[in-house]
């Protein structure tokens, strides 16, 4: 049975996860914006995902482009979570999941550090 948690109050936990985000860190991020959306239309599992051009593969040509959009997919984070604990800790997980993917941090490599 998922968490029953309000929009916005899920929403007030995604920008508490954005602010655990180290000043440097925070300051170092371009052109990125975050968003909390129901579900992921074609995989509902997924809990967040990165779109867009990680700051490591950036080149010169990188121009008026639309910002990258990391999203956390609510409906399925309440689903998998048991309290509203178990939320905050999740979307903390995920919103720095898809922050290192910003940074060009691969997959493997964040299921490595114990982020995946």
């Amino acid at each position: 049975m998922p968490v029953a948690m309000p929009p916005d109050r899920f929403d007030e936990l995604v920008g508490d996860a954005l602010d655990l985000v180290p000043e440097e860190l925070a300051a170092a991020m371009d052109n990125v914006v975050v968003l909390v959306e129901p579900r992921h239309p074609e995989e509902p599992e997924l809990l967040g995902l990165y779109e867009g051009v990680a700051l490591t593969e950036r080149t010169a040509d990188y121009a008026g482009e639309l910002p990258d959009r990391i999203t956390v997919y609510r409906d399925a984070v309440l689903e998998m979570c048991a309290d509203e604990d178990e939320v905050v800790d999740e979307v903390a997980i995920t919103v720095v999941h898809e922050i290192a993917h910003h940074f060009g941090i691969p997959e493997d490599r964040l299921h490595e550090l114990g982020w995946g």
